[in-house]
C-alpha cells in the first residue's frame, strides 16, 4: 500500500490537467482519491513500473486505453486541483500584501511569520485574502 500511495503521488504531477474554480487539493487528499481510483489499474498494468522518473505515471499514460475511465478522469481532475493549489500559493502573498501591511506591522518577514499573523487576524483580514489563504491550503 505504501508503494501504491507513493506511486500515485508521483503520477499526479504528470497527469493531464484541468482547472477547478474555488477548490484545490493537497497531496495527501490527492493520494487518497487516486488510491481508490487507480489502485487496481496500477496493480494490473504497472506492477513492475518504478517510482523513479515518474515510472508509474508514464505507465498509466502508456496504458491509458486499458486503464479505467475513473482512474483517467480522476488523474486529470486531481492534477488540475493540485495546479490550482500551487497557483494559489504563488498568488497569496500578493493578494494579502495590503492586509499584511495593515495588520502585521512590525512582524518580521520570513519563516511564515506574516502568514501566522494573518491567520490570527482572520476576522479583520479581507475576504479576498482569507479566500487566498484557504485556496493555498494554509488553513
Amino acid at each position: 500500500m505504501k508503494y501504491l500511495l507513493s506511486a500515485i503521488a508521483a503520477g499526479v504531477f504528470f497527469a493531464a490537467g484541468m482547472t477547478a474554480q474555488a477548490q484545490t487539493v493537497g497531496f495527501a487528499d490527492a493520494i487518497k482519491i487516486l488510491a481508490v481510483s487507480c489502485g487496481a489499474d496500477i496493480d494490473k498494468y504497472c506492477k513492475s513500473a518504478t517510482l523513479a522518473n515518474n515510472g508509474i505515471g508514464q505507465c498509466l499514460d502508456q496504458n491509458q486505453a486499458k486503464v479505467s475511465q475513473k482512474c483517467n478522469a480522476d488523474r486529470a481532475v486531481v492534477a488540475g486541483l493540485i495546479a490550482e493549489r500551487l497557483a494559489a500559493q504563488a498568488a497569496a502573498p500578493e493578494i494579502c500584501a495590503r492586509d499584511a501591511t495593515q495588520y502585521c506591522k512590525g512582524v518580521k518577514p520570513g519563516a511564515g511569520h506574516i502568514l501566522r499573523c494573518l491567520l490570527k487576524a482572520q476576522p479583520s483580514v479581507s475576504e479576498k485574502c482569507n479566500t487566498a489563504i484557504d485556496l493555498a491550503g494554509y488553513r
